[in-house]
């Protein structure tokens, strides 16, 4: 089992920055990938960023070169730095890790860009 906590989420104006942490604990050792998603309302949970196991990244094309994914290791956190906010970034953002096959969620936070 693993269990992740996210943190990092709130309101900031548009063309401002967060950084969201998710840290990782149980068996988080077994973790071979971590991941960022969002869900805005009324509209599909998406991928946003993630990262595996060789810190190979990948990114949703809508934030490519805005936002950036890191990890340590030390601490089982994976961190999302978001820069240039825009409005449409609002969501809830969602940890998401996959250990053996399994993928695991965090409980979500918020984040709201306002124009």
């Amino acid at each position: 089992q693993v269990q992740l906590v996210e943190s990092g989420g709130g309101l900031v104006q548009a063309g401002g920055s967060l950084r969201l942490a998710c840290a990782a604990s149980g068996s988080s050792v077994s973790i071979n990938f971590m991941g960022w998603y969002r869900q805005a309302p009324g509209k599909q949970r998406e991928g946003v960023a993630g990262i595996g196991s060789s810190d190979r990244t990948n990114y949703s094309d809508s934030v490519k070169g805005r936002f950036t994914i890191s990890r340590d290791n030390a601490k089982n956190t994976v961190y999302l730095q978001m820069n240039s906010l825009k409005p449409e970034d609002t969501a809830v953002y969602y940890c998401t890790a996959v250990a053996y096959g399994v993928r695991y969620w965090g409980q979500g936070t918020q984040v709201t860009v306002s124009s």
